[in-house]
Formats: structure tokens, C-alpha cells, sequence
């Protein structure tokens, strides 16, 4: 069962969502990310898929090798990453990492930003995924 994991740094949302899928606490895939050369600091982290995907291998998740485009929140797999607040700064298109999860009978977003009432969330409509990333189980 998958459960929240609070980013600690506000450009920390890609080691976040690895957490969450990983079952790990924030620190731990921090720790691993950093070995290998990956910082929550980067802004390529949000603004290019290979880093993460490479985070998620060293964690021993497999995940589908290309981008699909969101169609719909029943079209989704069981478990995917997904591109939200997606936007472009000078060019550069970057966005904000959340895992979507069916679990329980139940869909739901898990969210790592600070601040929010719950990081669960099932507030769909205000979720405007881009694309996405399917989670392989």
C-alpha cells in the first residue's frame, strides 16, 4: 500500500514520487539520488523525464519507456507518474511530479507539496495532468 511522502525542498517533487512508488522516506531516495549525481536543486529534475526514470531504476521501479498523453483520469493505468502544472519558463517546459495510484478500490493522487490540507487527494477536477508515465508492476 502506497502512502504520502512530504517533499523537504520545494524542487524536491521528483524524489518525492519516487518515495511514494519505492515505500521509502525522502531522505533515503535523496540520499540515493544525490549518489548518483541527481539534485532536487537541478531544475532539469522537472523539466526532463531521464532523471527521474533514472532515480526510479535505482530504486527498482520499471516504468514504461515513453510519455503517454492524458486522456482521462479511467484511462489511466493503476499506478503512473503524472506531469501536473505543466507550463514553459523562457522555452523550457517544466511541471510538477504526483503519483496516481487505484488502491483499495479507490483513486487517488498522492501530492508531496508542503502546505497542502492532505497530501491524498481525489480532487480531480483540479488536477490537470499533461501526460504521464505508467508505473509497471
Amino acid at each position: 500500500m502506497l502512502k504520502p511522502v512530504i517533499q523537504t525542498e520545494v524542487t524536491g517533487c521528483g524524489i518525492a514520487a519516487t518515495a511514494v512508488l519505492a515505500g521509502a522516506e525522502y531522505q533515503e531516495v535523496k540520499q540515493v539520488a544525490n549518489s548518483k549525481g541527481i539534485y532536487a536543486d537541478d531544475e532539469s529534475l522537472w523539466s526532463d523525464t531521464s532523471y527521474v526514470r533514472k532515480l526510479l531504476a535505482e530504486c527498482g521501479i520499471e516504468c514504461d519507456p515513453e510519455e503517454k498523453p492524458f486522456t482521462g483520469w479511467q484511462s489511466l493505468p493503476n499506478k503512473a507518474l503524472l506531469a501536473i502544472k505543466w507550463r514553459r519558463v523562457n522555452g523550457i517546459p517544466f511541471w510538477h511530479w504526483v503519483v496516481f495510484c487505484r488502491q483499495d478500490g479507490k483513486e487517488v493522487v498522492f501530492d508531496s507539496k508542503r502546505g497542502l490540507k492532505t497530501n491524498i487527494r481525489t480532487d480531480f477536477g483540479r488536477i490537470k495532468p499533461k501526460w504521464f508515465i505508467e508505473v509497471l508492476v
